[in-house]
């Protein structure tokens, strides 16, 4: 599956804004086997001063921008063709809960994707005593890392409700998890302190994900959104599996990854610091649209 996607992020401010500098993880990466990035542009308006991309710990795309001028707008673009492929699914391979801990010592590697970097508390996910009693309702001993997984990614889906008016993007686990309800960002917290509350390595996926219309329903500019889900470690031989609480679903070909992180403070799209007062106001608007190159889309 190929994909043009298109980001547009506008910040309007009260007063104007000086000595602005942002990190922004907003372009896909190219993942083998699952994911390549055919070609991709990043612009900004005003124009950065300075602007460095690099690739982070992770394995993400980062561009480091300072805007020194005054402006009281200002907008980042994206446009990136990518290619999806469906993540291989080999069930079976996971180890089972009681084997974890032993594979987990046993990997040598310290790089990004090791998973002794997914385990333990992280900034935006601390230990809350009731989401590790929450855990283990989907867990047993011999239980595969797979299907625990599965358990309380539909778990979430069914207990908790979609309200992108109960939580900001601040909002605590502990306060998430009591209102039952969030959007994608809670629900994907919420499943990866429950994983590592058992031992197993999870983390925290950051991507768009297709939407598709009702029947007879033409899509709608801008309609789409920046997504979250969770990626889960089975052990050597399963490696990372993806799922989606939102959706009660395995990540699939309308996922496409923007990033990986221990949660949402290693892939936030935009963040930094700049000089103003008064409020802001900010809005996103996201097109992601197959593209038909003589083949199924």
């Amino acid at each position: 599956m190929i994909y043009d996607i298109k980001l547009k992020i506008t910040y309007e401010y009260d007063v104007p804004a000086t000595g602005a500098r942002h990190a922004v993880r907003i372009l896909p990466v190219t993942i083998d086997g699952r994911q390549r990035l055919i070609a991709g542009a990043l612009s900004f308006d005003p124009v950065p001063e300075e602007r460095v991309d690099i690739v982070d710990f992770f394995g993400n795309h980062v561009s480091l921008v300072q805007m020194r001028a005054a402006h009281d707008k200002s907008l980042i673009q994206m446009q990136t063709r990518v290619q999806v492929e469906a993540p291989l699914s080999l069930p079976g391979l996971s180890r089972p809960l009681s084997r974890i801990a032993e594979e987990v010592a046993t990997f040598k590697s310290m790089a990004g994707d090791a998973p002794h970097h997914f385990l333990g508390a992280s900034p935006r996910l601390p230990i809350v005593p009731d989401v590790v009693e929450f855990a283990r309702e989907f867990a047993g001993r011999d239980m595969p890392v797979e299907e625990i997984a599965r358990a309380m990614c539909a778990g979430i889906h069914r207990d908790f409700k979609y309200d992108g008016k109960v939580t900001k993007v601040d909002t605590p686990l502990k306060e998430a998890f009591k209102l039952k309800a969030g959007v994608c960002q809670d629900f994907s917290h919420i499943m990866i302190a429950g994983l590592r509350s058992l031992g197993i390595p999870a983390g925290y996926v950051s991507g768009f994900l297709r939407t598709i219309p009702p029947p007879g329903k033409p899509r709608l500019e801008g309609a789409d959104a920046m997504h979250a889900w969770v990626r889960v470690w089975g052990g050597r031989d399963a490696g990372w599996l993806e799922y989606d609480p939102t959706n009660d679903m395995r990540a699939g070909l309308d996922h496409i990854v923007v990033g990986y992180g221990r949660d949402y403070s290693d892939v936030a799209p935009v963040v930094g610091v700049l000089r103003s007062y008064g409020e802001h106001a900010t809005q996103q608007s996201v097109d992601v649209v197959p593209v038909n190159l003589g083949q199924d889309a």
